[in-house]
Parts: C-alpha cells; structure tokens; sequence
C-alpha cells in the first residue's frame, strides 16, 4: 500500500528528475526538480477553453484517462489475482483509447495524426509486454504480478539474463509509451514531428494538468514494474530504481537525437526480440526444472493438451498457437499457452 500511495505522490518529482537531469548534462542549473508541481498546482487554477466543434468525449476523456492510470497503479501495487496483469493492459488500453478518440474529437488533422501514430507505435509494444509478463509468470507457476516479488529467489543459472533482459525491455517500453526520446520529443513544437504533444494541441487549464499528471504516473507505473523485479520488497530500493531510471532518461535525451518516424517501428522490434529471447529461456529453464511430463491448469479454461478432451476447434482464437498447444512437450505448451491466451484477448486492440 505504501508503495501505490509513492506512485501517486511522486510522478512529477520523476518527471522533474528527468529535467533536471538534463540541464545538468547540458551545463546550465536548470529549474527545481519540484517545478513540474507548481505547474500542475498553476493548470488545475486556470480554466478550461472547448472548441464548438467537440462533443462531451473531448471533455471527459482526460479525466477518464487519468482514472485507469490510478486504477492500473492499484493492479500493480495492491490488488493482486490470478491473470491480473491482463486486466492491467486492458485498463491502460481503455486510457489510451480515449485520449485517442478525444484527440480525434477535435476535428484536427494534427491530432488526428498524433493518434494514428501514437496507436501504431504502442500497438508494437503490446507483444512484448504480454510475452515478457506471460513468461516470468510460467516460471513462478504463479499468473499475476505476485511472479515478479518472487523472481529473484529462482535459483536457476537462467533467472540472471532473464531479469536483465526484462528490465531493459522495460526501460525501453518506458520510452515509447511516456513520448521520450529518441521515439518522441515532449519538448517540440513542431506538429508534423509530434507523436503525443500533437493530441493535446486542444486541451487547457485542467484537463491539461490531467493528461500531464497521467502521462507521468504512466511512466513511474513502468518504472514500478522494473522495481517490482530488482527490489519486490524495499521502499528504499524502489527509490533508488526510480532516482536511476529518471538520471538514465535525463541522459539518453541529452545526448541522443529524436528517431525519424520510419526508423521508429524498428526501434519498437527491439522490444520483440528482447521479449522472444525471455521467453526462449523460459522454456528452456522450465525444461531443465523438470516441468517436462507435468499437466498444469493454465489461465483458461481449456485442457491441457495431452487431455483427451483437448481438440483444436477449442484454440480456434488462438491460431498461432495451435502447434505449441498440440505438441507432445508439456513444458512448450504450458509457456505457449501462458502467452498466447493472454495475448489473444487483447490484440484486437492497443494496449497500453
């Protein structure tokens, strides 16, 4: 509980870290780390101009947004169940989805072009968010974010390169999905160069301060995910991770350059490749741990795939996955399944 009531209290501390970090890199003295509050405090006291061409989802939909952002942070930090994290995506998707639709809202063909973009990128993400969380979770037998406290207790020679490459498949996700660079500028003003600034091109005074607020805790979430791995159980670790991670950010956007929107999309496969190499050894250290020959009960409902009662009609949504749920490895199975259910119930829609 401590660590959800940080989540919500530090977000633009993390944000200011950020900034500051990067006038120190770029040798000026820059503002207080404590600036991005006092602009929060400055939005929420100004009030609100709404276009005549925007209906009631314009009006609603940062709010909304910053209301599946609290709800996920309760996902991660409290509320903890068997397939948590699947409703966990499915809550930041529905955030996204009416930042999306509000942008479009406007009428703009800037925002409209933020949101086909911004859409296009973090549906990227979505496979290796699912493949990363889907494996840790088949190696603790355990399908919620309980899998990620318990991690660090596997003693497998495997558990080392499976937590390295999680976490910088994490960090990098951090990057997509809070708009930084090299993916995004926050700081252009260029329209044909936005990615999310361009959405919210229209929002003011409050609802403004919201999507700022939201897009912070968004990124201190993520961050969240990769302190739930290196340190599941210490409030100082976890402050440690988010003081790294902030400097880490700093760093990379003052010495790096924005990506060319062509060059983006292969930015986002490197979160693929990094997700198939986890669970590659996921597989193989479930494999050596003796799960080979094991029936499990997996997050739905249908058999295992040695059952008689197993047929392929039942794995119809899963096309993909039909030759790992019909192999004769039950290891294979179980992590195909593990990753693949969850995945199907969402890829018809962005997530995060």
């Amino acid at each position: 509980m401590m660590r959800f009531l940080l989540l919500l209290i530090l977000p633009f501390l993390f944000t200011g870290l950020i900034n500051k970090t990067k006038a120190l890199v770029s040798g000026r003295k820059g503002a207080s780390v404590f600036q991005p509050y006092f602009d929060f405090i400055k939005l929420l006291k100004k009030g609100i101009v709404i276009s005549e061409t925007t209906s009631f989802i314009f009006q609603i939909a940062p709010s909304i947004n910053l209301a599946c952002m609290i709800l996920a942070g309760l996902l991660l930090c409290v509320f903890h169940f068997e397939g948590d994290f699947i409703l966990f995506a499915y809550v930041l998707a529905l955030g996204k989805f009416f930042t999306v639709i509000g942008a479009m809202d406007t009428g703009s063909s800037f925002e409209g072009m933020g949101a086909s973009r911004e859409v296009s990128y973090t549906s990227l993400v979505e496979p290796a968010f699912f493949i990363i969380i889907s494996s840790i979770c088949a190696i603790g037998h355990v399908y919620s974010f309980d899998s990620l406290f318990k991690i660090l207790s596997f003693n497998h020679m495997t558990w080392v390169l499976i937590v390295i490459l999680s976490v910088v498949a994490l960090f990098l996700m951090i990057l997509v999905e809070g708009s930084r660079t090299p993916v995004d500028d926050p700081t252009t003003h260029l329209e044909l160069t936005m990615i999310h600034e361009v959405m919210v091109l229209d929002n003011s005074g409050v609802d403004l301060g919201f999507i700022f607020y939201a897009n912070a805790l968004k990124m201190l979430i993520f961050t969240t995910l990769i302190a739930s791995i290196l340190t599941p159980h210490s409030l100082w670790g976890y402050m440690v991770v988010l003081f790294i991670i902030a400097v880490l950010i700093g760093i990379i956007e003052s010495i790096t350059a924005r990506l060319r929107l062509t060059h983006i999309i292969e930015y986002t496969f490197i979160l693929i490749t990094l997700a198939l190499m986890v669970m590659a050894l996921a597989l193989l250290t479930m494999y050596e741990t003796g799960a080979k020959g094991r029936k499990y009960d997996y997050f739905s409902n249908l058999p295992c795939a040695t059952s008689p009662s197993f047929s392929v009609a039942k794995a119809r949504r899963l096309p993909v996955a039909v030759h790992l749920l019909t192999s004769e490895t039950d290891t294979t199975a179980k992590l195909g399944k593990a990753v693949f259910s969850s995945y199907a119930g969402v890829s018809s829609g962005g997530m995060i």
